[in-house]
């Protein structure tokens, strides 16, 4: 093949840049603007009762602005279309009923701000475990009637169900013993299902008896201190029942498919229906233990919307007055209990009735210490201090339904009831956990009064201190009393023995202290829990409340000079000994620095601190830690070292540099930041000399480069490499370090040959040579404005450049190397310029250096022949039946590229630029679309001042159809 000379077109950038820019046109909008807001227009529709007819709407505009939705929906929009099918004015009576309903839903409902029973149960289950065998009767159901079909006949249905009464007389159950607590929660489980499946195959009668076996399990408390979890256990079947019961008579009123409103009245219900929901009360009444008649009822108490507006009115304070009747009180509480989540579940806004319940149990207080529980206690060697908390989720709930919206002044009717019960610790901390933190933290030194004079040997003194501690971390107490509760409350907690106590009550008072106090109050409590968690290693037990404490700290001091000033709390961090643990306080104290660190800082203290606490982090990297983590501690200390700042003290800075480099050297992303901040670094100096260095700071800047090319062969991911020599040498050539800037690129070319096939790309393996591409184009650009080395002949890193993505092996079916080819086309032709199209500043590039030399211009050329010839032979390979459409894209390319940069008057460089115009729609592969604004373009250059040339090419350049 005959060689094809180069022949670049010179180019005049400026006149380029001003021709290619974008005419200022003014715009007159008028009225309209794209972003005013769209005039909606009342439309009247007219509505046909013709059965089938469609109906026809007309619209009134007194806008004559154009609705872009009009074509297609006929001049109106949706919303009128909306209004005009619903009734046109509302009436008064619709307004009021709307005006009512929706006051009435806002008043006594229960809002989101009600914590629900869901969220304490699974507490209340990992709380009261037992490691005693736990005894269950089971309902064994009955064989009789088993055969009877659906197409029984009534009386047959009838027989079945007495007969199933009966085996409840005849004592069809089983009684399960020796169950560990796992196995009685998996047979509660399945009497769940049980009574689920016996609802679905309608056995109701079935489904009623495992209700009720259920309930009667309530009333055993032989293994007492499990009762609290078994009480959560079966009224989770109760709701199923009362759900279910519920949803059944529900349906019975759906009429032509019309279901029941939310606030339906008893007159929406009809007959059969009303009958169910009577014949499920009269059942229910029918059952002749207390215990279990009161549980079924409570659990369908919603049903009796359906039979009158007082039902559930008049039940409650029935059903309150039943549980009189149970003689433990641990039951009777847990009874009140469940009373109450059904009460706040079908009519909140019954209170009275849940404070009648509440005021009922405190008036059978007394009964937990009369004999008979006593005695109960001793038999299961349960000590008394036990036994209170296992009233504490009861107790609680029910306060917390009756305080939820109450007014302050039930707070203080709650309090005279404890003083009169001898300031009860139970009852005392239950009100402390019910009632709105405000109305406890206003009385503060009221509650420690109280909390003084109750007796400590039912309920500790500390755990009330921690309930009042937990109010005032949610509110603020009167701020003359603020110290003086802190030494009450610090004074009981310091005399703590027990550490899991000490550490349980310290963790609450601690945030009380932050929120409040200076930091010589919180060096004294850090101080105090030091003290007590040392000895024995306490600390070993209690990570968790350790690490609560330091998230307190850092949350309300978070100037981290004040914070490092506490003198105890380096001290504190000293105690986390377990490495995952240390790591996590350390994650916590960075995130807080980088969140609330506004300015860089340089101030030792908290340089030497984050140090210690960024190396606590590195060294905990090894070969098994996960990328995942790896990343994250890697942001950490990158967002560390960004703060770091010794203003104009640049050799501080870079030492500082040289000393993070040597502490994180195990984590890649912190190296590629120091490198990236060494990089700023020296064009920060070169900013600050304004680009004339002096001995002294060109010498810095030599450091700064030699800091960067000693550290990227470190680097494990070779594309950061490569990305990094090119960078650094941008900056060793900004700073007019030439041989450095060299010694970068030199690398970076050699470095090309070990890219890798294959490399991975967010956890999967990608091919590398769209990477490559990029780097190669980005570094081409780059090498425009390097000057060529006095010894090592022209043009020597383009020539090395060439060589090595010559030798590179590629992929068969890759263009990639061609692409590139082109690209160095581009880089070739800006270098025959006379004037480059950039410079850098104090930089001579070859346009400077040579002058437009004849013989430079040659080896140019030179260059560029053998660079057309390669990508030539490359287009003769694709001539293949399966490669013609990658023909057709890369002659259109280099097409492209040769319109762009060479000198079409050459008659060989014109001849070939038609030619693959030819050969790119040969076959009929190519872009008409693209040909076609090609095309055009030709066309219009052809009237530009000295581009005459081009009306010639324009003609010579035909197009084909696909046909």
């Amino acid at each position: 093949m005959a060689a094809f000379p180069w022949h670049a077109r010179s180019r005049n950038y400026v006149s380029e840049a001003e021709m290619c820019k974008l005419e200022s046109v003014p715009l007159d909008f008028g009225d309209y603007h794209p972003l005013k807001p769209i005039t909606v227009t009342e439309s009247k529709t007219k509505k046909m009762n013709r059965k089938g007819s469609t109906s026809s709407t007309s619209s009134s505009s007194s806008s004559s602005m154009l609705d872009p939705l009009s074509s297609v929906l006929d001049g109106t929009d949706p919303l009128s279309l909306f209004a005009a099918a619903a009734d046109p004015v509302p009436t008064t009576a619709t307004m009021d009923s709307t005006r009512k309903k929706r006051d009435k839903d806002d008043s006594p409902a229960v809002g989101s701000d009600f914590e629900p029973w869901s969220s304490k149960r699974g507490e209340i289950l990992a709380r009261y475990t037992t490691t005693e065998k736990l005894s269950i009767n089971l309902y064994m159901g009955s064989e009789k009637g088993k055969a009877a079909t659906t197409g029984s006949a009534v009386s047959e249905k009838v027989r079945t169900r007495l007969e199933e009464l009966d085996d409840l007389e005849e004592g069809s159950q089983k009684e399960l013993l020796n169950l560990t607590q796992q196995d009685y929660m998996n047979r509660i489980e399945e009497l769940n299902q049980s009574l689920k499946d016996a609802w679905s195959s309608d056995q109701k009668v079935k489904a009623l008896k495992i209700v009720i076996q259920c309930s009667k399990l309530l009333s055993d408390t032989t293994v007492i201190q499990f009762y609290p979890s078994k009480f959560v256990l079966i009224t989770d079947i109760l709701d199923t029942f009362g759900k279910l019961v519920y949803e059944r008579i529900q349906s019975m009123c759906v009429d032509n498919r019309v279901s029941l409103p939310d606030n339906f009245s008893p007159e929406c219900v009809n007959d059969t229906a009303k009958e169910t929901c009577l014949n499920w009360f009269f059942k229910i009444a029918s059952i002749r233990e207390l215990i279990p008649r009161f549980y079924v009822e409570a659990a369908i108490l919603k049903c009796n919307k359906f039979l009158s507006k007082t039902g559930i009115s008049e039940c409650l304070p029935r059903l309150t007055s039943m549980i009189r009747g149970i003689g433990d009180p641990l039951v009777a509480v847990y009874a009140r209990a469940y009373l109450c989540r059904v009460g706040m579940e079908v009519a909140p806004q019954l209170k009275e009735s849940l404070n009648k319940n509440f005021f009922d149990f405190l008036l059978t207080f007394k009964q937990i210490h009369g004999d008979t529980v006593q005695n109960q206690l001793v038999v299961q060697c349960v000590e008394i201090p036990l036994y209170l908390t296992l009233y504490s989720p009861a107790i609680d709930w029910i306060l917390q339904c009756i305080a939820y919206r109450a007014p302050e002044i039930l707070l203080t009717e709650m309090m005279e009831r404890c003083k009169k019960l001898g300031n009860n610790a139970l009852l005392l901390n239950s009100v402390m956990s019910a009632f709105r933190a405000e109305f406890i933290a206003a009385r503060s030194m009221d509650f420690i009064g109280m909390i003084k004079e109750c007796d400590e040997s039912g309920f500790p003194k500390h755990l009330l201190f921690r309930s009042l501690g937990l109010n005032l971390a949610l509110a603020d107490p009167p701020e003359n009393d603020r110290l003086q509760i802190l030494n009450e409350a610090w004074k009981v907690i310091t005399k703590l023995k027990n550490p899991q106590d000490y550490i349980n009550c310290a963790e609450v008072w601690v945030e009380y202290t932050c929120r409040h106090f200076t930091k010589r109050e919180v060096n004294t409590v850090l101080a105090d829990v030091i003290k007590h968690m040392t000895p024995d290693r306490a600390f070993e037990d209690a990570y968790p409340q350790l690490q609560s404490i330091i998230q307190k700290v850092i949350t309300y001091i978070y100037d981290f000079s004040l914070l490092f000033s506490v003198e105890k709390f380096l001290p504190f961090l000293d105690m986390f000994q377990k490495e995952s643990v240390r790591v996590e306080v350390c994650k916590c104290i960075m995130e807080s620095f980088i969140k609330h660190q506004q300015e860089s800082t340089k101030d030792p203290v908290i340089l030497n601190a984050l140090l210690h606490i960024c190396k606590t982090m590195h060294d905990s990297v090894n070969a098994l830690t996960l990328e995942d983590e790896k990343r994250m501690l890697a942001t950490l200390i990158n967002g560390f070292i960004k703060m770091v700042s010794f203003g104009r003290d640049f050799e501080q800075q870079l030492s500082f540099y040289v000393e993070a480099r040597s502490m994180f050297c195990n984590l890649e992303p912190v190296l590629v930041q120091l490198i990236h901040s060494v990089n700023q670094l020296a064009m920060e100096t070169r900013k600050v000399m304004k680009g004339n260095h002096s001995r002294k700071t060109a010498a810095f800047v030599r450091a700064c480069v030699a800091f960067c090319f000693i550290t990227i062969p470190s680097l494990s991911s070779i594309f950061t490499r490569l990305n990094l020599y090119l960078h650094s040498g941008q900056v060793a050539l900004a700073n007019q370090c030439l041989s450095q800037a060299d010694a970068f690129f030199k690398a970076a070319v050699s470095l090309v040959p070990e890219v890798p096939k294959m490399i991975s790309v967010d956890g999967k393996m990608r091919p590398s040579d769209a990477f490559l591409l990029e780097f190669l184009c980005n570094f081409f650009s780059t090498l425009l404005v390097v000057p060529d080395h006095p010894e090592q002949g022209v043009l020597f890193l383009v020539r090395g450049l060439l060589n090595v993505i010559q030798d590179y092996t590629w992929e068969d079916n890759s263009d990639d190397k061609i692409r590139i080819y082109t690209n160095v086309l581009h880089l070739l032709s800006a270098m025959t310029q006379e004037a480059y199209i950039y410079h850098v500043d104090k930089v001579d590039s070859n346009d400077t250096l040579y002058g437009g030399d004849s013989k430079f211009l040659t080896e140019i050329n030179k260059l560029c022949e053998t660079v057309i010839a390669q990508i030539l032979d490359h287009l003769k390979t694709l001539g293949k039946e399966e490669t013609l459409k990658r023909q057709s894209q890369l002659a259109l390319y280099f097409f492209n590229t040769i319109l762009a940069h060479g000198d079409l008057r050459n008659n060989k460089l014109n001849q070939l630029s038609v030619n693959l115009w030819n050969l790119a729609q040969k076959h009929g592969f190519a872009d008409t679309k693209t040909m076609v604004k090609t095309l055009e373009y030709i066309k219009r250059r052809s009237n530009q001042p000295e581009m005459s040339h081009f009306t010639d090419l324009a003609l010579r350049l035909p197009l084909q159809s696909r046909t």
